[in-house]
């Protein structure tokens, strides 16, 4: 059950829903050919907060975070490298804030799926 216009927007079985609207390619590509699928679960005045269900194919691409981001991986793999040379690998039960200004490359190997919020 989904309802997106409840007082409490909600999708149940987030990990698994599969109505999801396609996002195009992922900008900023550096290898391969990334695209992105999702569904908004809420959007807040000013686009703060924001909110919904993410999945991106494999590929890598530059990454230079506006605003933070909260992600909960629930499948797939993937390395965020920010430009500090640290590696941040992500799997399903992974949880990560990304800070505002946070910038560095984002390496899908397999499909990634992720719930996330930025404010």
């Amino acid at each position: 059950m989904t309802d997106l216009a409840s007082s409490a927007p909600h999708i149940h079985g987030a990990t698994t829903f599969d109505d999801l609207a396609d996002w195009g390619p992922q900008p900023d590509m550096t290898e391969g050919q990334s695209q992105s699928t999702g569904r908004l679960l809420y959007k807040g005045p000013g686009n703060s907060p924001e909110t919904g269900i993410w999945v991106c194919t494999p590929g890598r691409w530059r990454l230079s975070l506006p605003r933070d981001e909260f992600c909960h991986f629930v499948s797939g793999r993937a390395t965020y490298q920010p430009d500090t040379g640290e590696k941040i690998e992500v799997s399903p039960g992974t949880c990560v804030l990304f800070p505002q200004g946070w910038t560095g490359e984002c390496d899908v190997h397999e499909t990634i799926r992720n719930i996330y919020m930025l404010t």
